[in-house]
């Protein structure tokens, strides 16, 4: 079978769904695709540099969800959009977020989205520091967030055995731990909510930072709800 450095990655996405990250290796691989593993180690030559591939095809596999379809949109729509759409990226392969999580980029297609939605924060007033630190910020919160949200639900609907609400609340003494005793519900469950909560804080503080730093400027950011 004759294979290029695409079919290899897609191949490897998919055996990633199936077996997870721990269970990817470049020998399993290789009996997907039904090759040797010479063959394949000629085309990559370790599990490191496969995944730093893998992950710059899957922040590039859907570029319109990481940017609202309305370009007149103001800054708060752009950062958001951004966010969600990553973590729905993210959520569509098995543990899609810990793959991405620390790898390098192979080509320049994520970074032309960024230095897109960029630009728009910097049409608003935002200096090229605060561009990068919000954008900056919004990727390692939603990185984050989903690589914890994916070691609950390691797949759609399949709840991780080990995060049983019942069984984590039973842990706490509520008189002793009001919060955690209450807490299991908001921190393993209900997560596009939560994600969403995160994420208005976030954005609602580069908000009130434009506002309260002596030295800005004035500056046309909207304060526009959170909605596409």
């Amino acid at each position: 079978m004759k294979v290029d450095r695409q079919k290899v990655v897609l191949a490897a996405l998919a055996l990633l769904d199936d077996v997870g990250l721990e269970q990817l290796t470049l020998r399993r691989l290789a009996t997907e695709l039904k090759i040797q593993a010479p063959t394949l180690y000629w085309h990559f030559k370790s599990k490191e540099e496969l995944i730093d591939e893998m992950a710059t095809t899957l922040l590039t596999i859907d570029p319109a969800s990481l940017m609202p379809t309305r370009k007149s949109s103001p800054w708060r729509i752009w950062a958001a959009t951004f966010g969600h759409g990553l973590r729905k990226i993210l959520l569509s392969y098995r543990d899609g977020a810990r793959m991405v999580a620390g790898t390098r980029l192979t080509n320049a297609l994520f970074i032309e989205i960024t230095e897109t939605i960029g630009a728009h924060l910097r049409e608003e007033g935002f200096t090229i520091r605060e561009t990068v630190v919000l954008l900056s910020t919004v990727y390692s919160y939603t990185i984050s967030f989903t690589t914890e949200e994916q070691a609950v639900y390691p797949k759609p609907g399949e709840r991780e055995p080990k995060y049983d609400l019942k069984k984590r609340q039973a842990l706490f003494d509520p008189k002793k731990f009001p919060i955690h005793s209450q807490s299991g519900p908001i921190l393993f469950d209900h997560f596009d909510r939560r994600f969403k909560e995160g994420l208005d804080l976030i954005l609602r503080g580069a908000d009130t930072h434009a506002h309260d730093t002596p030295s800005a400027k004035p500056t046309k950011r909207s304060r526009s709800p959170d909605r596409r």
